[in-house]
């Protein structure tokens, strides 16, 4: 059987009352696809000022019942422009995948089927229909704008070391849970560089796919002009600067993603635990892989997180590696731990125990998918007179002392192997940020900062006279006649 996606059609309108009712007419084409099981359209009349809200509601009346096709009519008391026009229809997106639908006839339908199919045959996280790229048919308009056009694409390129060819279009399909997870800020065209920038650096799995284009004149109603070309460059510079590309959420995902803007730091992370790692491994709270991709060729690697947005991105990850899946796992509940994939000679939980309340389950329950002699590598912050807001915000329960490390490993069944201090700089950091200013997040200059600083500062890591923000602890599951992990109540 093949496989099938359903589609939610995002349609802003502004002032189109003589090309509204023939766009959304065209839109009826789209029952007639195979790939598509369901079909939604949501028309926001971004508040026009001409005949537009008469012509919906015309078009509404005379709509057929049933189908898998149907239709939500809103309206702005106010006009808020595009990009508020996307984010109310968005809200009501319920289907599998949402591209934005202009209320002209520069864009046709028949290009939607395209571009879906790279959905359900290429796993894609997003599709641009391209201008560009060799479609159907191209009406010949507007040479400055196609060099514009080109220029913001090559710009928008150059921050996000993507290489599209149409930035500008309209025709952007992505996965709604992943579109939905995007903090959309703009609210006129400067929406389109500022969703290419934020698909780029959440790693989505972008493809194009050549569409044709029907573009109109400035007399035929064109609304984009010189204006909108210079806001989409001041777009590219302050959206290629921000990392602000996850709504805020009970993972604290928008957090973790600044963390992951210090690479370096994350390759100085993998090379301290790597030489302990062995060939089949389970790596518990991976985020979006940041560490994974460093650690990775294993003859088995089973990446997992709790983080819905994150094994979106952590499924993608599989594509090509056949070594590597992604399975949901809670460290505190070992009926999610993918025992049918173990046992395991590695067990990877960085920076997770600390935000669990019985630390001591999820460490038993680590040690039941071990192989007897296996190892884990638990990473814990350091410290618990470093406790502070920072902590408070990323959901720590608690911090360790080296004697607390290791009691509860002995606790559990494990004997203590190495037992690392990581990161000594990093301590003073999180005492002034966290206790003594007392903030709930990190500076975007600061993880920049540290990323910058830390082929120096892992070289003196070891000279620095102060205790380290973490411990890495590396644990070996005890035979099975020594003394057996100690059961929580």
């Amino acid at each position: 059987m093949a496989r099938t996606t359903s589609l939610s059609v995002l349609v802003p309108v502004y002032n189109e009352q003589y090309l509204v009712a023939a766009s959304l007419e065209r839109l009826k084409l789209l029952e007639q696809s195979d790939l598509l099981s369901r079909v939604e359209v949501i028309v926001v009349d971004d508040c026009s000022r001409d005949d537009t809200a008469r012509v919906l509601e015309q078009f509404r009346e005379e709509l057929p019942k049933g189908g898998k096709l149907s239709w939500t009519f809103l309206r702005h008391e106010r006009n808020g422009g595009k990009g508020k026009a996307i984010r109310t229809a968005l809200a009501h997106a319920t289907c599998e995948v949402t591209v934005i639908h202009d209320a002209d006839l520069e864009y046709h339908p028949k290009d939607l089927v395209r571009i879906v199919r790279v959905f359900v045959e290429e796993e894609a996280d997003a599709v641009f229909g391209s201008r560009f790229a060799g479609g159907e048919a191209r009406r010949v308009l507007h040479h400055r704008h196609q060099i514009g056009n080109k220029l913001l694409t090559f710009l928008c390129n150059v921050v996000t070391n993507l290489n599209l060819t149409d930035m500008e279009t309209c025709y952007k399909a992505v996965r709604t849970a992943l579109l939905q997870s995007i903090p959309i800020a703009s609210n006129d065209f400067k929406l389109e560089p500022e969703l290419t920038i934020k698909l780029g650096k959440r790693g989505a799995r972008i493809f194009e796919v050549p569409i044709s284009y029907s573009g109109r004149t400035y007399a035929e109603g064109k609304k984009i002009n010189w204006r909108d070309g210079f806001a989409a460059l001041w777009a590219i510079v302050r959206f290629g600067m921000s990392d602000s590309i996850y709504r805020d959420d009970e993972y604290g995902s928008q957090i973790l993603a600044r963390l992951s803007r210090a690479p370096r730091f994350n390759a100085w992370m993998a090379d301290t635990i790597r030489p302990y790692c062995g060939s089949q491994v389970l790596e518990i709270g991976s985020g979006v892989g940041n560490l994974t991709q460093k650690l990775i060729p294993r003859r088995k690697y089973v990446v997992s997180d709790i983080n819905p947005l994150y094994m979106q991105t952590l499924a993608r990850l599989r594509i090509d590696r056949p070594y590597l899946d992604a399975a949901y796992c809670d460290v505190t509940d070992l009926a999610t731990f993918p025992t049918d994939q173990g046992p395991f000679d590695t067990v990877i939980c960085l920076n997770v125990i600390e935000h669990v309340e019985d630390d001591r389950a999820s460490l038993n329950n680590i040690h039941s998918v071990l192989k007897q002699g296996g190892r884990a590598i638990v990473l814990v912050p350091q410290g618990q007179w470093n406790f502070g807001t920072l902590d408070e915000v990323l959901g720590h329960k608690r911090r360790y002392s080296q004697e607390a490390l290791r009691r509860l490993a002995a606790d559990c069944g494990f004997k203590v192997v190495e037992l690392l201090e990581f990161n000594r700089f990093g301590s003073a950091a999180w005492f002034l940020n966290g206790k003594l200013l007392r903030r709930r997040t990190f500076g975007l200059g600061q993880v920049l900062a540290l990323n910058v600083l830390t082929p120096l500062l892992r070289r003196i890591d070891r000279l620095l006279p102060l205790p380290a923000l973490s411990l890495i602890a590396v644990l070996e599951r005890a035979p099975e006649n020594a003394v057996a992990p100690t059961q929580a109540a």
